[in-house]
């Protein structure tokens, strides 16, 4: 028994995928959001939290490789994730918060098979790998069925669906349960606890995040706080409800 446990904590430990990003600088439009910031995650679960502006959205698409740095680099297992796009489409995946800004075809079969076609496989195949996808969430019959039939939980399945196409190491999460009710969230939040990818998840709801490796808390572009969730949760929180309780609004 002692063994399998070993054998276990091995496999979990070999899932591990590096995300480092080495001294980053970016601006969006005329706000310089990161200056020099560099940071490392090889944590399977990984939490990032933070207010809006902080940071946190920017972050995730450096992380996927749908911004590119002004200076400096992001890898995610040695992978150049913007500028190398066809090994960083297999390498890292991510989930929006609306699911219509991920959505482009009209059709859940579609969605799921583009990927895959744009990388070589014949629609034969990818069909065939879409309905395997769809039976491993229950979802059979749906390769058809047109996404804007579709509840906004539903959509939101497919594109995890469709991120999980592609097989990627690392699955970054931009605050994915946002506007969505208790039960789906809670459905969905079962889904992704059980994938073996690393999550990067960024979130307001910081139970989602309190089993997880490592937190982080972002605060204009920086790090203001890192390690692990009982760490991190309880001061951050803290300092939110400082914030939120004092009449100045200047910190907004």
């Amino acid at each position: 028994m002692q063994m399998q446990h070993i054998q276990a904590d091995e496999a979990k430990q070999a899932l591990v995928v590096p995300v480092v990003l080495e001294n980053i600088r970016y601006a969006r439009e005329t706000t310089q959001v990161f200056d020099g910031f560099s940071l490392r995650l090889d944590q399977r679960r990984v939490g990032v939290v933070g207010r809006n502006g902080s940071g946190k959205s920017q972050l995730a698409r450096l992380i996927a490789g749908l911004a590119a740095p002004d200076q400096g680099q992001v890898t995610v297992n040695g992978v150049a994730v913007a500028t190398d796009r066809k090994a960083a489409i297999s390498t890292v995946g991510i989930l929006f918060q609306n699911p219509d800004h991920q959505i482009i075809f009209p059709t859940v079969g579609e969605e799921l098979t583009f990927g895959l076609t744009a990388q070589g496989m014949s629609r034969t195949q990818a069909r065939v790998q879409a309905e395997q996808m769809l039976d491993r969430f229950g979802r059979s019959g749906w390769f058809d069925r047109s996404v804007h039939g579709l509840s906004q939980g539903q959509r939101h399945l497919v594109c995890l669906m469709a991120v999980l196409m592609m097989a990627p190491q690392v699955i970054v999460l931009d605050e994915p349960f946002a506007g969505l009710d208790l039960a789906t969230t809670l459905r969905l939040g079962r889904y992704l606890d059980g994938l073996e990818q690393n999550l990067i998840h960024i979130t307001h709801d910081l139970s989602a995040i309190e089993a997880y490796d490592r937190v982080i808390w972002m605060e204009q572009g920086q790090l203001r706080m890192d390690g692990p969730p009982a760490q991190v949760l309880p001061v951050y929180e803290a300092q939110m409800r400082d914030w939120g309780g004092a009449d100045d609004l200047a910190d907004l």
